[in-house]
C-alpha cells in the first residue's frame, strides 16, 4: 500500500544547558576520507505514550543528552578533522503517516519501505549549515513509530552511536546521573603515521550495464546451530562464530555464481570490520564514542573457494582474524606498504558488517526494544552485506544486501 507521510519543518534541538565552546581534535580514524558520510537507519517501534506524546518525549530527551554529548551538537570543521562545538543542535522533524505499522507488516519486508518519506531532510543544506545527527519521528495511524535517524560516521561509530541513543533513552526515563559517562577520548593512537604513505584513494568506474540488486535474506536460528554442530563433527571440534559461518556460506555461493559465468582466474576479497577497543594500550576506557575499528581482509582466489570446503574457508577467516593484533599495530606506527582502509573496489571485493552486537534493537523508549532496525541501502556499485537479527519475535540472522 501506498505509504503518505506528512513531515514538519523540522527545527534544530539545542543542548539544555551550558557546553563548552571549544574545538576538539578527531581521531585519525574519524578523519578517515572514507568515514566522510552519514549512516542512515530506521529504527521501528511500538507506540510511545499516547498520540504526539513521543515527539516531545524524545526532543526533551535528545536536549538533556547534548549537554554531556556537547560534540554531537556541533559541527565538523571543513577539512574535516575536528568538531566545533558550537551547541547549534541537532536536526529534528515530526511526522505522521496515514496508514497503520501493521498494516505494513511493521516494514519486516524491506521492499515495502519509502526511505525519503522516513528519513529526515532539512532546509539548511543550501546555507552550508550540515548538522552531524538528523531525526525524524514518524507516529502511525493505530500508534507505533518509526525513528529515522541520519549520523555522521566521522564522529561515531555504530557502538559510539549507540550508546548516545542509550543517553537518549535514559533521559526520557529521568536516569540521573547517566550510566556511562561520555568520553572524548581521540588520542588513543599517534595523529599521524611516522612515515607517511601517499597511496591514491579508491576508485571504481563501473562499467555501463552494471547494476546491483538489493536482496534481504532471512536464515533461521535453527539453520544456523545445525549447521555449526555439523562443522563440529566434521572438523574433529572446529569452534566457531555464527558469523564466521554466515561470512563463509555468503562469501563461498557468492563467489561460485560469478565463476559459473566467467571461467578466468580471479582474487576474490572478503573485507569485515574489527573493533578495535580492546587492542588498543593503555585500553579505551569506558564512555569513548568515537571510531575505533579496522579491516580484516580475506583473500582467494575463485578457483580455490570453488573447490574449498566450508572448514577450510572458515579456517581462513579465523586466521585473517588472528592477524588482526598484529596488522593493526603495524598500521598504527605507519609501517604498512598498502593503506589497509582503501582495498580494491569492484565487484570481487565483498564487504561484510555484523550490526547484531552494537546494541541498537536493545534501546527500549518505554514500549519496548526496537522491533527491528533496518538500515537504508549502501553504496549502488559496491558489493556489501549487513549482518542483522529478523525483526522480533522471531529468531535467527537477516543479511541485509
Amino acid at each position: 500500500m501506498e505509504l503518505c507521510v506528512t513531515k514538519s519543518n523540522g527545527n534544530l534541538v539545542a543542548p539544555s544547558g551550558l557546553i563548552p565552546s571549544t574545538m576538539l581534535d578527531l581521531s585519525r580514524i574519524d578523519r578517515l576520507p572514507g568515514l566522510r558520510f552519514n549512516a542512515r537507519t530506521l529504527h521501528v517501534f511500538e507506540p510511545i505514550g499516547p498520540p504526539g506524546a513521543a515527539w516531545s518525549i524524545i526532543r526533551e530527551a535528545l536536549s538533556k543528552a547534548l549537554v554531556p554529548y556537547y560534540p554531537l551538537a556541533g559541527r565538523l570543521s571543513p577539512d574535516g578533522s575536528c568538531i566545533d562545538c558550537t551547541g547549534d543542535g541537532i536536526w529534528f522533524v515530526e511526522a505522521t503517516a496515514t496508514c497503520s505499522l501493521n498494516s505494513v507488516g511493521y516494514f519486516k519486508d524491506a521492499t515495502l519501505i519509502s526511505f525519503d518519506d522516513l528519513l529526515p531532510s532539512h532546509p539548511l543544506e543550501n546555507q552550508g549549515i550540515d548538522p552531524l545527527v538528523l531525526m525524524q519521528i514518524t507516529e502511525f495511524d493505530e500508534g507505533g513509530l518509526v525513528m529515522g535517524l541520519i549520523f555522521s560516521h566521522t564522529i561515531c561509530d555504530g557502538l559510539g552511536a549507540t550508546q548516545f541513543l542509550t543517553a537518549v533513552r535514559e533521559c526520557a526515563r529521568g536516569v540521573d546521573p547517566l550510566t556511562v559517562t561520555p568520553l572524548w577520548h581521540r588520542n588513543f593512537i599517534p595523529p599521524q603515521p611516522p612515515s607517511p604513505t601517499t597511496i591514491p584513494p579508491p576508485n571504481f568506474t563501473p562499467p555501463a550495464d552494471y547494476h546491483l540488486e538489493q536482496a534481504t535474506i532471512d536464515i533461521p536460528l535453527d539453520q544456523i546451530t545445525q549447521l555449526k554442530h555439523k562443522l563440529m563433527e566434521e572438523s574433529l571440534q572446529l569452534h566457531c562464530s555464527t558469523f564466521e559461518v554466515i561470512a563463509t556460506i555468503l562469501w563461498m555461493n557468492r563467489t561460485r555464481a560469478i565463476k559459473s559465468s566467467s571461467e578466468s582466474k580471479t582474487l576474490m576479497r572478503l573485507v569485515f570490520f574489527a573493533d578495535c577497543r580492546l587492542l588498543v594500550s593503555p585500553p579505551i576506557p569506558k564512555g569513548f564514542y568515537g571510531n575505533c575499528f579496522f579491516p580484516v581482509t580475506v583473500t582467494a582466489s575463485n578457483e580455490t573457494l570453488a573447490q574449498a570446503s566450508i572448514v577450510e574457508v572458515v579456517k581462513m577467516i579465523q586466521a585473517a582474524k588472528a592477524r588482526l593484533l598484529e596488522e593493526f599495530s603495524d598500521w598504527v606506527v605507519g609501517q604498512t606498504d598498502e593503506d589497509p582502509f582503501a582495498p580494491p573496489l569492484g565487484y570481487e571485493t565483498l564487504f561484510i558488517t555484523d550490526w547484531r552486537r552494537l546494541g541498537f534493537d536493545q534501546v527500549d523508549y518505554g514500549s519496548g526494544p526496537a522491533v527491528h532496525v533496518i538500515p537504508t541501502q549502501g553504496s549502488a556499485v559496491i558489493p556489501s552485506v549487513i549482518v542483522g537479527s529478523v525483526p522480533r519475535p522471531d529468531k535467527g540472522v537477516r543479511l541485509m544486501t
